[in-house]
């Protein structure tokens, strides 16, 4: 399994709304519980947030490749965990 690391703002809208996403594809798919996910607020952690590459948050990386950047629909979220189990 892949590490995944999310970037977020507890204050965005759409990391509120990526993050109700996480929950729902893990509640509707069992194969996706055990992805575990390292959460980074960017403003309690902006030394970890300037050494990765993106603008806008939610920002996804699954193995170390960013795989989504700025607002997310639920089924872009479940590509992003199930790109996890590759």
């Amino acid at each position: 399994m892949k590490p995944v690391k999310l970037f977020y703002l507890k204050a965005c809208p759409f990391c509120k709304k990526a993050l109700r996403y996480i929950d729902e594809a893990k509640a509707a798919h069992a194969e996706l519980v055990p992805i575990e996910i390292e959460m980074i607020e960017e403003s309690e952690q902006p030394a970890v947030a300037e050494q990765y590459d993106y603008y806008y948050v939610p920002t996804f990386y699954v193995g170390g490749e960013k795989v989504h950047e700025g607002g997310i629909y639920p089924e872009e979220v479940e590509s992003v965990l199930r790109r996890a189990l590759e």
